[in-house]
């Protein structure tokens, strides 16, 4: 089952996200040590205030390369590499949910580093897991930035997913697709996909390497989970300050007055949520507005 095409492109552009497998930054701290997981692994570089970096579906960390090499000059980063993605063995990421589950050792990771209440900046799908995050155990993030992510994605796909039932049978429909294409193929659906996530030519086919370095039934069962998560009854629980940035897809056909109205929306049940629009950007903010994306990152950090 499938949205029509401006919700098909909507989708595309909040839900996914890729990054080649390259080689975190020569000279990054493994900061996995003592640590132990089969759903993450963390890498460490800089020096300051601690910000977790969540990368979205089928990424790499080296998403945030760019901007890292800023970032780093003044905040002790923590780079996520979830299992089952560019490059990654799945781990326990294998079969069943993803985002929920690594949330969950996110905070283990967050407690048994002696963190205090770090900063998360989750993109995409790694928006979706902090906000998991900071509702499900408050007291772990000190404030939250969620990159171009809403909380519900049933709502892009009208009144067929009206019932947990329309609901789950386009999540299920999704999943099913993408176990039945191959990845590799110019055709299907997650390539497709992702050649629109950013204005930067030279980064598509970045973007790809990492979706083709990525487990597929791992990638299939999370955008399952991500379609059918309902997050905006928990948002009410977060209690730490919440930066959202956002961007309006070139294929979606609405005024921006209104794009804007339905991102408001969707945020309602958060107190004090800061949303900033991104001009001339797609997905990866990061990518085509680095120094936007920084700057905001700095704001951020001053709320």
């Amino acid at each position: 089952m499938r949205p029509n095409a401006w919700l098909f492109a909507l989708c595309a552009s909040v839900s996914l996200a890729a990054c080649s497998p390259e080689t975190a930054r020569e000279g990054a701290a493994d900061s996995t040590r003592g640590f132990a997981s089969d759903r993450v692994s963390v890498v460490t570089r800089g020096a300051g205030p601690d910000i977790i970096l969540i990368p979205g579906l089928a990424s790499h960390p080296d998403v945030w390369a760019g901007v890292a090499d800023s970032l780093d000059e003044r905040y002790r980063l923590h780079l996520v590499h979830v299992n089952g993605f560019a490059g990654a063995q799945p781990g326990a990421n294998a079969d069943g949910p993803v985002s929920a589950p690594v949330a969950q050792e996110l905070v283990r990771y967050i407690r048994e580093s002696g963190l205090q209440r770090p900063a998360v900046i989750g993109h995409s799908m790694g928006g979706t897991i902090g906000m998991m995050m900071a509702a499900r155990d408050t007291g772990s993030v000190g404030r939250l930035m969620v990159v171009d992510m809403t909380p519900y994605m049933g709502v892009m796909f009208g009144p067929a997913a009206g019932t947990p039932e329309g609901l789950r049978k386009i999540a299920d429909g999704m999943r099913d697709t993408i176990l039945a294409q191959p990845i590799g193929s110019n055709k299907s659906m997650l390539e497709q996909m992702f050649s629109g996530m950013t204005h930067v030519p030279a980064r598509r086919d970045t973007l790809l390497q990492g979706l083709r370095g990525s487990h597929k039934p791992t990638v299939a069962n999370a955008f399952r989970e991500l379609i059918a998560t309902d997050l905006r009854p928990e948002l009410a629980r977060i209690t730490a300050p919440v930066t959202v940035l956002y961007v309006q897809p070139t294929n979606v056909p609405l005024k921006p007055a209104e794009f804007d109205a339905a991102t408001r929306q969707a945020w309602t049940t958060l107190p004090n949520v800061r949303l900033v629009r991104i001009a001339d950007s797609n997905h990866f903010i990061q990518m085509d507005q680095p120094g936007r994306f920084v700057a905001e990152v700095d704001a951020f950090m001053r709320r």
